[in-house]
């Protein structure tokens, strides 16, 4: 079986009118949660940098930024994909362990945008990237994910065939776009160490990079046709362990943006079991810090290998520490956007009790995992009293689901820096998409309105 044609071929066949009502109410939610983390995301450090080089390098003005002007086609993907990743509140799909929304709907926007697609056509694109890069990441998964960045490599292919459906390519065109995304696919954990700002290059190059190979894919160039399971290809070469029934599968017959989880904390996804539960005892009990003697926390193994660090030194690091995560959580009762500064960075007692977090491997919850991403929290007060909490799903998964309501609060609060009147009409737009008839408006409105 040729997996590249299977996914070409559910990808030429689906339609907007063969789309649940369900289906297109939900996509609507992941839409307008990344643009929430775009807008909170355009003004960082890292996303000015990037913008700045992409303004110095120069390209004709197709699509908007979400850091103000416009930019090519190429351009506009790698900042706008750089743009939502970098607060750390992006959505997550636990069985391929990717943030889909930060690299296909960068993709699809800044295509639709270019060429005055309509909302249908914007959705129904975004419904397959999701569907691919989710049956990808979960062919490779969890082994892929210990030295690969999921997100940047099987994310690659997403924003591909999402631009490539946006491009009216032909079969065998989306075949050749998904050989060219997967030899570019790319991105190294080794950025957690030190707290680089690499992460943002990940989800920004994966959504250029994808764009990048349905363009050519246009022009006739041609690509592997059997990237994903060819001897040279992405799943030898990417993952000690794989799993390519995982491509074809209920293929057509379901819908896997369905299982998409949405993020409450500005963290890591790997430290949320934690927080979620400290924040519960945190309400229970407001221990104070002379309370506490230690905290516990158990989990899977990569959990523990992405975010075992208790000296973070940056404000970034910080939200890859499962110690300073669960300090905070504790002591504060929150994790969100405005938590992770560097005040509480380098306060004294979250200082002194991270280091009284040891955290370890559980092995039945690694062997539930990544159908499961839980966690138990045994936290040890002053007076022998030890209080014990227990979760199988963070808050946000489809299990433990946020609804319609919650998600525009979070989109509200996390873009306190706009006007009420622009917040009012991203909203009004993204959940009207599929009547916009010509999607150009969608960006230009939303980053005008002051």
């Amino acid at each position: 079986m040729d997996l590249s044609r299977e996914l070409a071929k559910y990808s030429q066949e689906l339609t907007y009118e063969k789309l649940p009502p369900e289906v297109v109410e939900f996509t609507k939610l992941c839409i307008l949660d990344y643009f929430g983390s775009a807008i909170a995301g355009s003004n960082k450090v890292p996303i000015q940098m990037i913008s700045e080089l992409m303004d110095e390098m120069g390209g004709s003005e197709q699509a908007t930024l979400f850091s103000g002007g416009k930019s090519s086609v190429l351009n506009a993907s790698f900042v706008n994909g750089a743009a939502s990743h970098v607060v750390e509140l992006d959505d997550i799909h636990k069985g391929s362990i990717i943030h889909a929304a930060t690299v296909v709907i960068p993709a699809a926007l800044a295509v639709a945008e270019w060429k005055k697609l309509s909302g249908e056509e914007l959705i129904t694109a975004i419904v397959i990237g999701y569907e691919v890069c989710f049956r990808i990441g979960e062919a490779v998964s969890p082994s892929h994910y210990y030295y690969w960045h999921n997100t940047a490599t099987c994310g690659t292919f997403g924003a591909a065939i999402a631009a490539a459906k946006l491009l009216h390519l032909t079969e065998e065109e989306m075949v050749f776009a998904l050989g060219n995304a997967g030899t570019q696919a790319a991105g190294l954990w080794e950025f957690i160490v030190d707290g680089a700002m690499t992460k943002q290059l990940h989800s920004g190059k994966a959504a250029m990079n994808g764009v990048m190979a349905a363009l050519l894919a246009q022009k006739g160039f041609t690509g592997p046709t059997k990237i994903l399971e060819g001897d040279r290809g992405f799943f030898k070469a990417m993952s000690e362990r794989y799993d390519a029934s995982k491509i074809t599968e209920g293929l057509g017959n379901e819908f896997k943006i369905l299982e998409n989880s949405f993020k409450i904390h500005a963290s890591c996804r790997h430290t949320h079991h934690a927080i979620d539960l400290l924040i519960e005892v945190f309400k229970e009990r407001k221990p104070i810090f002379e309370e506490i003697e230690s905290i516990t926390v158990k989990s899977y193994k990569a959990a523990i290998d992405i975010t075992d660090n208790n000296d973070p030194a940056t404000e970034y690091a910080a939200k890859f520490s499962l110690q300073f995560c669960s300090a905070l959580a504790i002591l504060t009762g929150s994790a969100g956007l405005a938590d992770f500064n560097e005040s509480n960075l380098w306060d004294s007692q979250i200082r002194q009790l991270l280091k009284k977090v040891k955290v370890s491997i559980d092995p039945q919850i690694n062997a539930n995992y990544p159908e499961q991403w839980g966690a138990t929290v045994d936290v040890l007060l002053a007076n022998g009293e030890t209080i014990q909490k227990q979760s199988d799903f963070p808050k946000g998964d489809p299990e433990n689901a946020v609804t319609a309501d919650e998600l525009i609060e979070k989109f509200t609060n996390m873009t306190n820096d706009i006007n009420h009147t622009r917040k009012q009409q991203i909203i009004k737009n993204i959940l009207e998409l599929e009547l916009m008839e010509n999607t150009e408006s969608l960006m230009a409105e939303s980053i005008s309105i002051s």
